[in-house]
Parts: C-alpha cells; sequence; structure tokens
C-alpha cells in the first residue's frame, strides 16, 4: 500500500484506486525489473513528500524527470548536490537574478529548500527511462498528476502556479483562476527561453500575490 504521508494520501484515495493507476502500477514494476528507470522508486512521489498539502503555496509544473544518470530526484527542474545544473534550471536561476538582485549558486541545483518552503516541485510524468525524454509519456501519470492539480485547486485558495511551456500550460484548465493565479510563459529550456520565460517575472509575482494573500514569501536564493 502506497503511503505518502503529508495529507496527500486521504486527498489521492481516489485516484490511486482507479485501474489507470493499477495498470500503471504493473506497467512500472516491469519497467524498473528489466529497465534502467528514473528517478529511484524511492523517490517517485519526492514533491508530495516534501511539500504536505496544507502547506502548498506554488506550484511548478515541469514534464517529466531528467533522464541522465544521477539528475532525477523526484522535484521537477531539481538536481542533487554536486550533479552539474542542467540548462533550464540554470536559466531559471538567471532569471530569479534578473528580477530579485539576489545571485544564485552556479554549483548546486537542489531545490528541496523551496519545496520545503511550500513550493510543489510536480511533473506531469513521474518516471522516464534512461537516456530516453518522454519515454515514459501517455502511460498512466498524466491522469495522477491532472488529479492532483484539480485536487490542490479544488480544495485551496490562493495558490501560485507557474505553467513554462506548452506541455505545462496545458494544464490550465484544470486550475480555477478565480481562486488561484495561474502564470504562463515559454519554457526556461535554452530552446525557448528568449521567447518569454526571460522578463516573465514570475518569480517577483509569485511573491507580489502571496503577500496580499497574507502568507510567506517564497525565499528563491535560499537553497
Amino acid at each position: 500500500m502506497l503511503e505518502i504521508g503529508g495529507g496527500w494520501d486521504n486527498l489521492l484515495a481516489d485516484e490511486f484506486a482507479k485501474e489507470s493507476y493499477q495498470t500503471l502500477r504493473k506497467f512500472l514494476k516491469t519497467e524498473y525489473s528489466e529497465r534502467t528507470i528514473y528517478p529511484s522508486m524511492y523517490n517517485i512521489f519526492n514533491a508530495l513528500k516534501l511539500t504536505p498539502f496544507e502547506d502548498v503555496k506554488v506550484v511548478i509544473l515541469g514534464q517529466d524527470p531528467y533522464h541522465n544518470e544521477g539528475q532525477a530526484m523526484g522535484l521537477s527542474f531539481s538536481v542533487p548536490q554536486g550533479i552539474e545544473l542542467p540548462p533550464s534550471l540554470k536559466n531559471i536561476f538567471k532569471e530569479i537574478t534578473a528580477e530579485t538582485g539576489d545571485k544564485m549558486p552556479l554549483d548546486f541545483g537542489d531545490l528541496t529548500s523551496w519545496a520545503k518552503q511550500g513550493v510543489l516541485l510536480l511533473n506531469a510524468v513521474l518516471t522516464v527511462r534512461a537516456h530516453n525524454a518522454n519515454s515514459h509519456k501517455g502511460k498512466g501519470w498524466e491522469q495522477v498528476t491532472d488529479g492532483i492539480i484539480k485536487k490542490i485547486s479544488d480544495n485551496k485558495e490562493g495558490v501560485v502556479f507557474l505553467l513554462w511551456g506548452g506541455n505545462a500550460r496545458s494544464k490550465a484548465s484544470l486550475i480555477d483562476k478565480k481562486k488561484h493565479l495561474v502564470l504562463e510563459c515559454a519554457h526556461p529550456s535554452p530552446l525557448s527561453a528568449y521567447n518569454g520565460f526571460f522578463g516573465c517575472g514570475h518569480f517577483v509575482k509569485t511573491n507580489e500575490y502571496l503577500k496580499n494573500k497574507g502568507k510567506q514569501q517564497i525565499d528563491w536564493s535560499k537553497l
């Protein structure tokens, strides 16, 4: 029986009871036994484990985990200490510095501190085959993570959703914009960052919104 904690188990019980999730579990059991899959099966639900439901203030939605060795840790855009920063994360840090003036590290990409401040770092797909991006797309994860997004939208108020790139922006219809702030722009990938991610102002806008709602702001430079 899956146990996540942080108030997620009861909230998502109906999602985990669905036949589609049971099919996904069987698929993953085979994948993990026969192939190299990232992240470790113990880190699949890290985003939920590190950010209890009641603490969620911001959701940053990624696509699927990094697919090279040692990178994926169950948090969107984050890599463990000692792993070189991927290009998208470098661009995220550049934008934070441009907006806030805070210097961001060039050699530390573990975003666990953000998660502990209430930033849910959720990928749309939570697993991937080594060196094969999007290889677990369409296997059932989307139903689970769409359910998570909708549960947050329905059961909380005043959450900021940061949707970067087409995949993330396609989830906007799941969110009640009367209750929450939805910020959309291009993906931070080098292929698209200059098409609207740089200069988006999302990190400052997020904190302005949280402040207006009487919530603790996110210290983006705290890693």
